[in-house]
């Protein structure tokens, strides 16, 4: 049990440390590269950012696991929602909120999320087609994101000093980095559901979809600490898309994931319930308030304790 336990945590620090400098070296090699800034921040780093969930939700898909694909996506997007944005609300609320820049990313996260909770009632799972479905929604967001040019996006600055074979091998290194610490979070999440007699979903949905989204608390902490609340509450909002567009997307086009029906019934709902609780009052009011994040920490630590 305990080196279940080791080389669960490994898997994590490998994905936390892979995740962080593959997103650094791509901006690197795309600012070498004359990529927009504009173009890098909406697609580059917004992918690189949610890479550890589509690794760990196509990994566990490959593996015949697709309660820990399924559990890792929904179950990432209450975490983002419920304990990262809520802290941010709670630390630092949102002031003279610029709604523009978020509403059209709200809107898409709510259709696709009620089209797949549609699907999920209906059909029991995502099947290949709602997969390309789903991929053809992240090249609309990522079309959008560029057009609109909005500045919401996970921006990072890139640099065109040196060459590019440095960051290309680091970005190597940290793909390979990416796929071990996926494959081993999978395996002993696996062993370790099994060993505290919980289905693999509530491993999914609570300690995997907690350490894949820590890039996304990463981020959320340095926008608030310089002041940028927007930017901590547009990255949330992206990458909850992006959660729903790629790491059950991707995983689905390849192969489908089959749904428990807790999924089907409770964490999609509860994901759409919590965004509106977020973003609602925001959008109303042009502001955010220390009573989200509190009513939102609740309903996450009510959630985890109902999952064990």
């Amino acid at each position: 049990m305990l080196s279940v336990i080791i080389l669960f945590v490994i898997g994590l620090l490998l994905i936390m440390f892979g995740g962080d400098r593959f997103v650094d070296a791509s901006v690197d090699i795309a600012g070498k590269l004359g990529i927009p800034q504009l173009v890098v921040g909406a697609t580059i780093v917004s992918l690189g950012t949610t890479l550890p969930e589509i690794l760990v939700s196509t990994t566990a898909t490959l593996g015949g696991s697709p309660d820990i694909a399924a559990g890792n996506a929904f179950g990432s997007i209450i975490c983002n929602t419920a304990l990262i944005a809520a802290i941010g609300q709670l630390v630092r609320p949102t002031k003279h909120a610029d709604t523009k820049a978020f509403n059209w990313r709200m809107l898409l996260f709510l259709g696709f999320a009620l089209f797949l909770w549609a699907v999920a009632r209906t059909c029991g799972g995502f099947d290949r087609v709602t997969g390309v479905i789903l991929i053809l929604g992240f090249v609309l967001y990522a079309y959008l994101s560029i057009k609109r040019n909005d500045g919401t996006g996970e921006e990072e600055q890139g640099t065109s000093e040196g060459g590019i074979i440095r960051p290309l091998l680091t970005l190597i290194i940290c793909a390979a980095l990416l796929f071990v610490g996926a494959d081993l979070l999978v395996d002993n999440g696996i062993l370790l559901a099994r060993a505290l007699h919980v289905p693999e979903r509530v491993i999914g949905v609570t300690f995997i979809a907690l350490g894949t989204s820590l890039p996304e608390l990463v981020t959320a902490v340095n926008a608030l600490i310089k002041g940028y609340e927007d930017v901590s509450l547009g990255n949330i909002i992206g990458a909850n898309l992006i959660n729903l567009l790629l790491v059950i997307g991707i995983p689905s086009a390849i192969r489908g994931i089959a749904v428990t029906p807790e999924v089907a019934g409770l964490d999609i709902p509860l994901g759409i319930l919590l965004m509106l609780i977020l973003t609602v009052p925001i959008f109303v009011r042009k502001k955010g308030y220390r009573w989200q994040g509190l009513l939102l920490l609740a309903i996450y630590a009510a959630y985890c304790a109902v999952q064990f």
